[in-house]
């Protein structure tokens, strides 16, 4: 392999090497040597495309595509080899190992091609592995959540708005409320993918390919759908890489917002929830404490995910037309944030798992009967109530309640009717928790017939995204 003060890839022009601390502040090998299976897959692509176009002979290709092969193997199991590696970049490990073996004809691969189309290509190749890995966990969040809404299809908690008791709901209309954001997610990561199914091998350094390659053989070789329209653009576009890293902070922001709710419902004041031992640390002092640390940490970890998308957008703003060399730091921030969120998705699939409501307690909370108060308005307004005046007159009723120190479910007949004539012995049925809850029906709706069809519907959407990930 080469070494600093060595052949370099760009090197006839120089008369002295480069300096050693900028050798090493300029090279990526360290970080982008993950592409090294894209590297090896675009390189025996390109060695097929100059085969067919002429440059090389049959025999020739075919060398280079086992010595292609012959690094792979050694890659996967000799991990020392690429650790001592001195080389600047993915692109000068393979062509210096390729000429290690191979001579002159390791030096042929390279005709026509740029490293910045093999990056950009490579790059791409990355995001549309990533994101289906994403979405293979996804898969197996939703399914832990699709698991507990079935389970729980019975139970009944107070829904809140502004974190105050609102109206009655069931916890698998809740449950599925985060499935609902983390589907959303599933798209956008295949949609991030399809901005990535753009092949810009035969884009040149800016300007195209000299050689008559076939483009179109190239990307389906590597299996693109389409090749980009325009070279200059090619080299330097990373709005597949943006796009992914948004897919990613919101599946963070939906993730961090479930971890809140886990943190609450795990409280005291809530005891929701009992957290799983598998997933909760204890405290250094306190023997009686479980602390709901999977949670904490999905919520922490997600502004690093923010903070690579922002790293990326700040690189992009400023550049002028075609390849920068600022474009080197698009993929630690990616690299980065997919590996974190690709754990944060299955902590929280496992822990989630793992976990037991209590249904007990939840029951309890959702009789709270500040949760039918708007029960008592929709009554009225079966009776011919003005709904604008219903809920004044409701809210005269639980302020009266609160000054005589009993519910409204306690209030007597006679003096509900001192505020509206309209009130009669049928709610005490409107009041209950069971009809609060049966009369959200609409599709979407917290009805148990409701949420058992949203449920039905949810399982065939996961069904499909575990069969196509």
């Amino acid at each position: 392999m080469t070494a600093p003060g060595e052949q370099k890839m760009w090197g006839g022009r120089f008369e002295r090497g480069p300096d050693a601390s900028f050798y090493e502040f300029e090279r990526s090998w360290s970080f982008d040597r993950r592409m090294l299976p894209q590297e090896l897959a675009l390189d025996r692509a390109w060695a097929r495309a100059i085969v067919a176009a002429g440059i090389l002979s049959e025999e020739e290709g075919q060398k280079i595509a086992t010595t292609l092969g012959e690094i792979a193997l050694r890659a996967q199991t000799d991990l020392a080899w690429l650790a001592a590696s001195p080389a600047e970049d993915v692109h000068h490990f393979v062509e210096s190992a390729l000429i290690e073996k191979l001579g002159a004809l390791g030096a042929k691969l390279h005709t026509g091609r740029s490293r910045n189309e093999m990056v950009a290509t490579e790059f791409r190749m990355y995001v549309r592995e990533a994101a289906q890995d994403l979405r293979r966990a996804l898969a197996s969040l939703e399914r832990a959540i699709a698991a507990q809404a079935e389970k729980n299809l019975q139970t009944p908690m107070p829904g809140t708005t502004h974190m105050q008791h609102a109206q009655p709901i069931l916890l698998s209309h809740w449950l599925l409320a985060h499935g609902e954001a983390f589907h959303r997610d599933a798209e956008r990561l295949a949609a991030a993918a399809a901005r990535a199914d753009d092949c810009p091998l035969g884009s040149g350094a800016l300007a195209g390919c000299a050689f008559p390659l076939d483009r179109n053989a190239l990307a389906r070789d590597l299996g693109f759908s389409r090749t980009t329209a325009n070279s200059l653009d090619a080299v330097s576009d990373r709005d597949f890489a943006l796009e992914f890293l948004f897919a990613l902070s919101t599946l963070a922001m939906h993730l961090s917002r479930l971890a809140e709710d886990f943190v609450l419902f795990a409280s005291p004041e809530f005891a929701f929830i009992e957290l799983p031992d598998e997933f909760s640390t204890g405290s250094s002092l306190m023997p009686q404490k479980k602390n709901p640390d999977a949670w904490e940490l999905i919520r922490g970890k997600t502004g690093r995910i923010y903070g690579s998308l922002v790293a990326l957008l700040t690189t992009c703003k400023g550049l002028p037309s075609s390849y920068q060399r600022d474009l080197q730091e698009d993929k630690e921030p990616l690299f980065s944030a997919h590996d974190q969120a690709l754990s944060m998705v299955q902590i929280a699939a496992a822990t989630l798992a793992a976990t037991r409501f209590r249904a007990d307690r939840l029951c309890q909370a959702a009789q709270d009967p500040a949760l039918v108060a708007t029960e008592v308005a929709d009554y009225l307004v079966t009776f011919g109530v003005p709904f604008r005046e219903a809920h004044e007159i409701v809210g005269k009723v639980l302020r009266a309640a609160e000054q005589e120190g009993i519910s409204i479910r306690e209030m007597p007949m006679e003096r509900l009717r001192e505020f509206s004539p309209a009130f009669g012995p049928s709610l005490s049925t409107a009041l209950t928790l069971e009809s609060a809850l049966a009369r959200r029906a609409t599709r979407g709706g917290t009805a148990p017939g409701a949420v058992r069809s949203a449920l039905q519907d949810f399982k065939a959407r996961l069904a499909k995204l575990e069969e196509n990930p």
